[in-house]
Parts: structure tokens; sequence; C-alpha cells
């Protein structure tokens, strides 16, 4: 299964074009380093949370969309091969020096993948999550994240990936570990459903959200009120062969 790099990222709406533009471009240092798959997808649908939520999480102001994106390795040794030689490659030195959105309010990770389910495809819709989770409660959400994956491919997901933090570094405005209010004990887990299109993850969040067998109990192995999610419209997807 894929290592993962997960970012959450305001970007002002204005820049939209700018701001694909700018992912294009680091697609080709991505495939370098040897990624296999670079996704950048904006925001759609992205609620409000009581306690927190994907805008709350990057600081986003009115005028900014939120954008969910990964990058796939094909193992965490090339995953953090990546990162480390990004730290001294010219070409993101450059990339760094004009970005269309504010750097230091991106919050990022790398993730170990615990589950992946499906065929795959081209989607045109994703839904993203982020949720704090107590280590001792791994296998656990393993668990309950396999039975909702059946259930999202049996309603025509494409895709569905978990993950499980590795290294969570600290923001000096932002990071993963104050958006989703870790407390000590907890992993970050990033995860998303890839869709084939939006009328197809609305149709199935209906159907899900009314099957008694798939609504939430009191045995959570997560804190389901500091879960944030939402959805998304790919922008950029590129595979690297």
């Amino acid at each position: 299964m894929p290592y993962i790099d997960g970012f959450v990222t305001p970007v002002p709406t204005a820049n939209k074009e700018a701001y694909i533009a700018h992912a294009a471009q680091a697609a080709g240092l991505f495939k370098s380093l040897g990624a296999t798959r670079m996704v950048e997808a904006w925001g759609d649908d992205v609620p409000d949370g009581k306690l927190n939520d994907l805008k709350k999480a990057v600081q986003a102001k009115p005028d900014e969309t939120v954008l969910f994106s990964w990058i796939e390795y094909p193992d965490a040794a090339t995953g953090k091969a990546a990162g480390e030689k990004m730290m001294n490659d010219p070409r993101a030195e450059e990339m760094m020096k004009d970005m269309p959105f504010d750097g230091s309010r991106m919050i990022y990770a790398s993730f170990d993948s615990i589950l992946e389910q499906g065929a795959g495809g081209k989607p045109g819709y994703v839904d993203g999550f982020v949720v704090a989770v107590p280590e001792g409660k791994k296998d656990a959400y393993v668990a309950m994240a396999l039975k909702a994956a059946a259930m999202f491919e049996k309603n025509g997901a494409l895709r569905v990936v978990e993950t499980w933090s590795s290294d969570v570094p600290e923001g000096k405005v932002t990071d993963y570990n104050r958006a989703t209010l870790r407390e000590e004990g907890e992993q970050i887990v990033y995860s998303w459903i890839e869709w084939p299109d939006k009328d197809t993850r609305v149709a199935a969040w209906d159907k899900i959200m009314a099957d008694p067998e798939m609504q939430p109990g009191d045995d959570m192995p997560f804190d389901g009120k500091r879960m944030m999610w939402g959805g998304f419209v790919p922008v950029l997807d590129e595979t690297f062969g």
C-alpha cells in the first residue's frame, strides 16, 4: 500500500488557475522524486464544525477555498527519501518563491496506509477526512474502516484509502495536531473516498445514512465530534508510471 504525504491548504479563490498551474509544475518535481500519483482537489462542500473543521484547520479566510491534496509513493523509503531530497533541490526552492497561497497556513504530514480498497480510476469527486484516533484503538478503527469501505464500494466508490500518521511536523501557525485537537496518545488519520462523480457520492451517502448498520454507536474508536471532512473536486490528478 502507498506511503502518503497529505495536505490541507487555503488558497485565495481568485487564484484558482494560478494554483493549478503551480501544482502542475510541482507534479514534475514529485515525479522525479519517485511519486506515483499526485492529486489536488478543490473545496466544494466543506461544512462548518462545532469544534473544528477543515476551514478552521488552515485559518481559511472568507475569500479562500480549502484544498485537500495528497502525493502517493510506492513505499515509505521512497517517500522519506523524496522529502530529504526536496530540502536541497533548487527546483523546490524556486517554486516556493512565488506561491499563489499562504504557505504558512498549509498543514501537511506523512502517513502509512492502513487500508486501500477498490479498483480505482479517475475520480470526479473526493470525500476527504481527518481525525485523531487513540493509538490503542488502531485495530478497532481499521475494522470499522473495512466495514465502511465495503459499503462505499458497494454504492459506487472507486477507491477508499485510510492512512495512519508517520511524521506530523509542528507548524508555527497551523498543523494537524492543532487542527484535530489532538490529545496525548492519539495519532492522526488522513483518509479519502474517490467517487466517479458528485451525483454518485450524494446518492451513496443518502443510502448509507439510512442504513441502520452504518449508524455510529457508542463504541466508535475515536471522538466523532473532532472529525473533519469535506467534499472536493479534483483539479489535478497525475499518475506517474
